[in-house]
């Protein structure tokens, strides 16, 4: 059993456009793509990266994977608006074989779970500072009362 082939395309946008102008030219080519009779499967952003070389002058950019079905036609739709594009820096689509990758986690999802990570960290911290701290505070108490004691 043979898996239908399906395209993917990477693109990397300038590292100084603003966040909601990257989020425009997610729907911009997603919506040009299904005009042009294509089937969108997945459209994720990788965020902002160091390039391996400088691409007009720019050392970083924000990676774009596209993946999109459709009869190859689209293809060509897509790429030229990406060329005529001042925001688009590279772009490459590769026919891909095969089951379609494991969609990655956002970056709002790890920073939550980094977050949630740290603040069990913190609770079981307090939580350890709270059954070592009756200890320490029964034998300052059990000082005191000797060096009470022994001043009588």
């Amino acid at each position: 059993m043979t898996e239908k082939p399906y395209y993917e395309t990477m693109y990397i946008l300038r590292p100084d456009i603003p966040e909601e102008e990257v989020e425009s030219h997610l729907t911009k080519y997603s919506d040009l793509l299904v005009e042009a009779g294509a089937e969108i499967l997945d459209n994720q952003m990788r965020g902002k990266r160091r390039l391996a070389y400088p691409i007009s002058k720019h050392k970083e950019g924000i990676y774009v994977q596209l993946s999109h079905n459709g009869d190859g036609q689209h293809v060509e739709t897509l790429e030229k608006a990406m060329r005529l594009s001042e925001d688009v820096i590279r772009y490459l689509t590769v026919k891909q074989e095969g089951p379609l990758p494991t969609p990655r986690t956002t970056p709002n999802n790890e920073q939550t779970e980094e977050k949630e990570d740290a603040k069990e960290k913190t609770e079981k911290e307090k939580a350890e500072k709270e059954t070592t701290e009756p200890e320490n505070t029964d034998k300052k108490e059990e000082e005191a009362e000797g060096n009470n004691s022994a001043k009588e």
